[in-house]
């Protein structure tokens, strides 16, 4: 399921130049359907995994170096590598988090809440509740808080909604049955919204005044993408392979494909990998989805992941007690 995820993260990226050109309305509507329940799905399974944190020390120590470190670390590593490509000069500022690596602080911090929403009686219904009224809020990059405060019900379905409940969906055969012609009919939403909704409001990262709408349509958009996220997203679960296969190691190192392929995304956008008539066609697209996915899955290979573990959890034994 987070191998998938991660694949469906990594194609998006891949696409998104493309995507945003005139003339690649097919592209354009396939990156639309993967942004409306990818990261919704991401951020579910981030919230499922969680349900153990009661905030420890061991458990807050894992925290500070499984993403807390990992997120100073990428971000001053992807800020300097972006500045390099563009022969500008490096900033660092550590509030600010540099494209994907919005993830491990919105995580930091879900994660850090994680007993409170426990404690509520009705966690889901407040946490959309609060994801709402960000739409009012002068939402800035700064700690990812639009990211934060908008997928935050997703975190709190995956932490607290019933186990087994859960756990049902998953080869669930309505479900299945269900899903092609769903997925089908948003496809065909997708390519019909490509010019009139910009994809900004799938990423979740902006109010109303940052996406330029007044506040009772931010809240009417926001509400159907986030419907249409949990809709889609309660589909691509029940798709999911229940038996284990070789993909499931994998999945547990799908930190690595995530954090990793943004630095190949780059070099291939200032090579100018995406100019020419090469990513134009059908055909093109088609390779470059392989290739994404290829590179997703080698980035996810024990070989890989050994090699970077020092990056992906840096051990902090000086700062850190037994």
């Amino acid at each position: 399921m987070k191998l998938l995820a991660t694949v469906l993260v990594v194609c998006g990226h891949f696409w998104e130049p493309l995507a945003r050109v005139p003339g690649h309305r097919v592209l354009h509507a396939a990156y639309l359907l993967v942004y409306a329940f990818h990261m919704p799905v991401f951020v579910f399974v981030s919230g499922w995994f969680s349900r153990s944190f009661t905030a420890r020390p061991d458990q807050l120590g894992r925290l500070l170096s499984g993403v807390l470190a990992p997120y100073l670390l990428w971000t001053t590593l992807l800020g300097a590598y972006t500045a390099w490509l563009d022969g500008g000069r490096f900033a660092l500022d550590l509030l600010t988090p540099v494209w994907v690596t919005w993830f491990l602080l919105s995580l930091f911090l879900w994660r850090l809440s994680a007993p409170l929403w426990h404690r509520l009686r009705a966690p889901l219904t407040t946490a959309v509740a609060v994801s709402l009224l960000a739409g009012a809020l002068p939402l800035t990059p700064q700690l990812s808080i639009g990211r934060t405060l908008q997928l935050l019900p997703f975190f709190v379905a995956g932490l607290t909604l019933d186990r087994d409940r859960v756990l049902a969906l998953r080869g669930n055969r309505r479900l299945r049955a269900a899903a092609p012609p769903v997925f089908a009919a948003a496809a065909l939403l997708a390519y019909w919204l490509v010019p009139r909704l910009d994809a900004a409001w799938f990423y979740r990262s902006a109010g109303a005044a940052g996406l330029h709408a007044g506040l009772p349509r931010w809240l009417a958009l926001s509400l159907a993408v986030n419907l249409a996220g949990a809709v889609l997203g309660v589909l691509f679960l029940a798709l999911v392979p229940v038996r284990a296969g070789w993909y499931s190691g994998l999945g547990a190192a799908s930190t690595a494909a995530f954090l990793v392929h943004p630095f190949v995304q780059l070099a291939l956008v200032r090579a100018g990998g995406y100019r020419g008539g090469l990513l134009t066609s059908a055909a093109g697209q088609a390779a470059l989805t392989l290739a994404a996915a290829a590179l997703a899955l080698l980035l996810c290979t024990p070989p890989v992941t050994r090699l970077l573990r020092p990056l992906l959890t840096p051990r902090l034994r000086l700062l850190l007690r037994d």
